[in-house]
């Protein structure tokens, strides 16, 4: 089997961009007449970049090798100008370029990937979503505990046990930070007020986005230990495994952390160093399903379980279900609301969601197909923006 076409798109998502501005959506054919597609997650760069960067990849690299040598192709990669580093946006081009492989792969078998990485272990995956608490002109407003608890009431009569928001105000370039004793109040508040709205129903999930200094981290778990959440997540920036580790063993909250790792190397050191007892990986930056496979497995040395995150399109997430579906120490995954929307219409079919379960697909393959007719339509992305961003300005007590 040889890997000979590659197409890219740049998929604009519609307003209020739930799971980013854009999507960048790939897929490979092979000589033989199979499609594979794949989902490059957000970069440092404008798409447009990351499509060429997409295209001197596959060109160098998998054009006209067998798309089953995943070892040969992602040690290429992540080898590529003598580095056998990181590199964020290659990883992130080598993680979709690998999806699709897998795509075709078992496509070419006639089974889900998950039977060809292990095989099933779960028939529901067990998920969480964002609340999203709309103000009274559909407007979203996060600064409002009661908008927060209606939200959370509204997606636990939908089925979900588990539900993730964000108190900790702005994310700043400069961070991590000292946050305000009034930022510290209305964390505390706001948590009280969804625990109050649904009760023992649902797990409460903490996120700050990597805002804090673990001084401040410390502060604000003290307070939020009495609503026992689930996890306190990214409580400060990556890349200092140790200072993750000191906010740890001051909190009984679990610490998670992981969607801005990009090796398995970063993942061994969060676990070696006690950081974080769940682990987060993003299948879109850390090399795709293998080695997001072998993430997991180091994870389940350390008696530590998987939460894949994803704030991007559905073919990611078709990855992470199968990854899901085949990893026994997997505790629960991340849902866009019930996968409706955008994230349904550009789709042949719709993920399966029910009653606060993720339901594998026994497809080959994804068990997904783009329907290219909403992609070409909603192709190219215009904007300048990329698909996330932080605030430029630093944090200021009396700006909160």
């Amino acid at each position: 089997m040889e890997v000979v076409k590659l197409n890219t798109y740049i998929v604009a998502t519609p307003k209020p961009h739930i799971g980013g501005m854009y999507w960048i959506f790939l897929s490979i054919e092979t000589r033989c007449g199979i499609t594979g597609i794949g989902e490059v997650y957000s970069a440092s760069f404008h798409p447009e970049v990351v499509v060429k960067a997409i295209e001197d990849v596959f060109e160098r690299y998998l054009k006209g090798h067998d798309p089953h040598h995943i070892e040969r192709f992602y040690r290429e990669c992540f080898s590529s100008g003598f580095t056998q580093r990181p590199d964020l946006t290659m990883m992130g081009v080598l993680s979709g370029l690998e999806i699709a492989c897998w795509d075709v792969i078992g496509k070419a078998a006639n089974k889900p990937i998950y039977e060809l990485i292990g095989g099933k272990v779960h028939d529901k995956l067990r998920s969480y979503t964002y609340l999203y608490p709309e103000d009274k002109n559909g407007v979203l407003n996060y600064e409002d505990p009661g908008l927060g608890a209606k939200s959370a009431i509204k997606f636990m009569e939908q089925g979900f046990t588990a539900l993730k928001f964000d108190p900790a105000g702005p994310y700043s370039i400069y961070s991590g930070h000292q946050i305000s004793l009034s930022r510290l109040n209305h964390c505390e508040n706001y948590c009280r007020e969804v625990r109050e709205a649904v009760g023992d129903r649902c797990d409460i999930l903490i996120g700050t986005h990597g805002q804090l200094t673990p001084a401040s981290a410390i502060r604000l778990a003290k307070r939020l230990e009495k609503f026992d959440p689930l996890w306190f997540e990214e409580p400060v920036p990556p890349g200092q495994s140790g200072a993750m580790a000191e906010v740890a063993k001051n909190t009984s909250i679990p610490v998670a952390t992981g969607e801005r790792l990009t090796s398995k190397y970063e993942f061994y050191d969060i676990l070696k160093n006690n950081s974080a007892s769940i682990i987060q990986m993003n299948l879109g930056r850390v090399g795709g399903i293998l080695e997001a496979k072998k993430i997991a497995s180091l994870a389940e040395v350390f008696y530590t379980q998987i939460a894949p995150h994803l704030y991007n399109g559905p073919v990611g997430a078709a990855a992470s279900i199968q990854l899901a579906t085949a990893t026994p120490n997997f505790l629960i995954m991340e849902s866009i609301k019930t996968w409706d929307g955008f994230h349904e219409e550009v789709l042949m079919e719709p993920l399966n969601w029910s009653n606060g379960n993720i339901i594998p697909s026994d497809k080959p393959g994804l068990g997904v197909e783009l329907n290219l007719e909403v992609v070409r339509s909603n192709s190219p992305y215009k904007g300048k923006k990329l698909h996330l961003s932080m605030d430029s300005n630093p944090y200021y007590v009396e700006d909160d």
